[in-house]
């Protein structure tokens, strides 16, 4: 019995042992190995399709490429229902966006995260902005600049896009 005892204890002590062991290296190997969140675009009014227009791609169906252009069908129309009235639906505009933006979308990643401008002739404005691993975010929004902090501790990045005094320009200052 003593000797059974005995023999699991060993067992058991080798177990513990290997799998320790296997877990150190592991864990010393994944952590070098750091993975992005996944970053998501906000939608505009001119990314949403309403009923007369198609979607431009989607992630899950891909457009083909035609050999030759096809004639497109007239889609068919529907009879409005008497119970409502027809009317179309509101145009909602976004806050951030203004008129003067030219879709000119610009990314500027830097050590403490990414931030996103939609800039314009005259104006900019934000699209996105993440902070990277173990930092935080701040930003700060006026009719002539954006200002997206970034801080660690005592690190801090400044990405500053004005536009008060001729078209945007982007700076990014590290104190």
């Amino acid at each position: 019995m003593h000797r059974g005892v005995v023999h699991v204890l060993a067992w058991s002590l080798a177990t513990g042992a290997a799998v320790t062991l296997s877990w150190w290296g592991v864990h010393t190997v994944m952590a070098g190995t750091v993975y992005d969140r996944p970053r998501a675009l906000p939608i505009t009014a001119a990314d949403v399709t309403t009923e007369d227009s198609e979607p431009l791609a989607s992630s899950t169906n891909r457009p083909t490429p035609s050999p030759s252009p096809s004639p497109r069908s007239p889609k068919p129309t529907r009879k409005p229902s008497t119970s409502s009235p027809s009317t179309p639906p509101p145009k909602t505009s976004s806050p951030a966006s203004s008129p003067d933006t030219s879709g000119q979308v610009k990314s500027y990643d830097t050590e403490g995260g990414r931030v996103v401008f939609d800039i314009g002739t005259a104006s900019a404005s934000l699209v996105s902005a993440a902070p990277g691993a173990g930092w935080s975010m701040q930003v700060w929004k006026t009719e002539s600049w954006i200002r997206v902090e970034f801080s660690a501790g005592a690190d801090r990045v400044s990405v500053f896009c004005t536009w008060h005094d001729g078209p945007p320009r982007v700076e990014i200052g590290t104190y």
